[in-house]
């Protein structure tokens, strides 16, 4: 039986805000445990004892397993019914946080960081296909998204200020259990307020061996990525290539090739890799920056970054909707991708003041991922057929995954290269020459997004009523 497309008419205004909040709140968890342990990786490698390089272990673990699985995840929620999906993965999340705060060693904290990493992939997929199913109407839906952004753009910012404050105040292991009464409370609330839905069901048919070919792909490719380990990024591409001869022969595909036929949804995806890789790899490479130059703690570097989650904010929960409602999405997106890109070339320029060099661009850069990514995300769902959500949901995750692996390869690499090249000048010297050149190709990475989304994603028309067939954000 297919999804009810009008589930919306079932949610009162007031259980659909409640339905919302829990999911948003859901997800922020898991988005925020990408990033709250990485302050904390300093403490938990003298705690447990891993070497350097197994300490990369606490983070790709969870990369690996959280990334390969979104698009399986969000092709279940399709078949399986989204809400069942999301609670399962939800609960599994939980559990496993409070494995891994439990840990006394090495070892079992890098399993539980996988298994966080597979219970997070089915409670993250289906999230924004049941958002947009919920709020058919586009105006409405076009403020879930934001709020849905919200959580997506600020949460990696969030999770350094939450990380530096709990292993600073308490220790490491509080990184983990900050997740407990957070998944307890929403699996309660989503029980009650998110409604029940209906997936086509398994007799539709799961691509059992495309799923598997998409899985290894995309965890050698994160492993291979955030690894430097070119056997697997070669074996990755091969299996991208035969799963995706796969999906043009099966008879139920894991991911309908259609998809790529609708326009927006083709672009925006590209979109977000590169976008992602530019934002993710830039955060990534300011809290080292911090740290190491100015030398600020842990939770001196959680402070630093307070302004952005609370500028995006504002701009996405508070004029981001509008604007694309009068502007149209690409032209939101496109405007606020340029402010990303003037910041990011200000801060090639950064010369050792927070308050000078550093405040300045963070704030101009919030608001411009504040106004973009709502903008990108409504593209990325636009003109989806109901049916069809839950994998586009998981596609447009999957996508934000590579973009991350690849953008914090790529500057971490390219910081380290010119800061050995110039160490005669000194270290902290060549530490800021090498940040500098980052950020150069952060802002790179947001050029190129800015010309493909102008040359691929049309201009929409303003939405003026919703569809109950399709996910719309407003024609082509």
């Amino acid at each position: 039986m297919p999804f009810d497309n009008n589930v919306a008419e079932n949610h009162p205004t007031r259980s659909r805000g409640l339905a919302l909040a829990v999911l948003c709140a859901a997800s922020l968890m898991v988005v925020l445990d990408s990033s709250i342990v990485a302050v904390a990786l300093p403490a938990i490698q003298a705690d447990l004892g891993f070497t350097a390089a197994g300490l990369a272990w606490v983070v790709t673990a969870y990369l690996v397993a959280f990334g390969g699985l979104l698009l399986l995840s969000g092709r279940l929620g399709d078949l399986l019914g989204r809400r069942r999906v999301f609670l399962g993965g939800l609960g599994l999340f939980t559990l496993a946080s409070l494995v891994a705060g439990l840990s006394e060693s090495a070892g079992v904290l890098v399993v539980s960081r996988f298994v966080q990493g597979v219970g997070g992939a089915p409670a993250s997929a289906v999230v924004l296909g049941m958002i947009v199913t919920m709020y058919p109407e586009p105006g409405a839906r076009a403020k879930a998204i934001g709020v849905y952004s919200f959580t997506q753009a600020a949460g990696a910012s969030i999770g350094l200020i939450a990380g530096g404050a709990l292993t600073q105040a308490l220790n490491w292991h509080w990184t983990f259990y900050v997740n407990l009464p957070i998944g307890v409370v929403a699996l309660l609330m989503a029980v009650r307020v998110v409604s029940p839905d209906r997936g086509t069901g398994l007799r539709a048919g799961l691509d059992v061996f495309g799923a598997i070919l998409v899985t290894a792909a995309v965890m050698l490719g994160v492993y291979g990525i955030s690894s430097s380990a070119w056997g697997a990024l070669v074996a990755a591409v091969v299996l991208l290539a035969a799963f995706a001869v796969r999906q043009a022969k099966a008879r139920t595909p894991l991911l309908p090739l259609r998809l790529f036929r609708i326009r927006a949804v083709a672009g925006a995806n590209v979109v977000m890799v590169l976008m992602v890789a530019g934002m993710l790899g830039f955060q990534f490479v300011t809290a080292l920056y911090l740290q190491q130059v100015l030398g600020l703690d842990a939770l001196g570097t959680g402070v630093a970054f307070l302004p952005v989650p609370v500028v995006i904010a504002v701009a996405s929960l508070g004029f981001a909707d509008r604007l694309a409602t009068r502007f149209g999405p690409r032209a939101v997106l496109l405007t606020g991708l340029g402010l990303v890109i003037v910041g990011l070339l200000l801060l090639t320029r950064v010369s050792g003041s927070y308050f000078a060099d550093v405040l300045p661009p963070l704030l101009l850069m919030g608001l411009g991922a504040g106004a973009a990514i709502p903008a990108l995300m409504g593209l990325a769902m636009a003109d989806v057929p109901a049916a069809d959500a839950g994998v586009a949901s998981g596609l447009i995750n999957t996508t934000q995954q590579v973009g991350a692996a690849v953008g914090t390869a790529v500057l971490a690499a390219a910081a380290a290269s010119r800061t050995e090249s110039l160490s005669p000048l000194g270290h902290r010297e060549a530490l800021a020459a090498g940040f500098r050149l980052a950020y150069g190709v952060s802002a790179g990475f947001l050029i190129a997004a800015v010309a493909l989304g102008g040359l691929v994603l049309g201009r929409r028309a303003r939405p003026t009523a919703a569809t109950p067939e399709l996910c719309t954000a407003g024609r082509a």
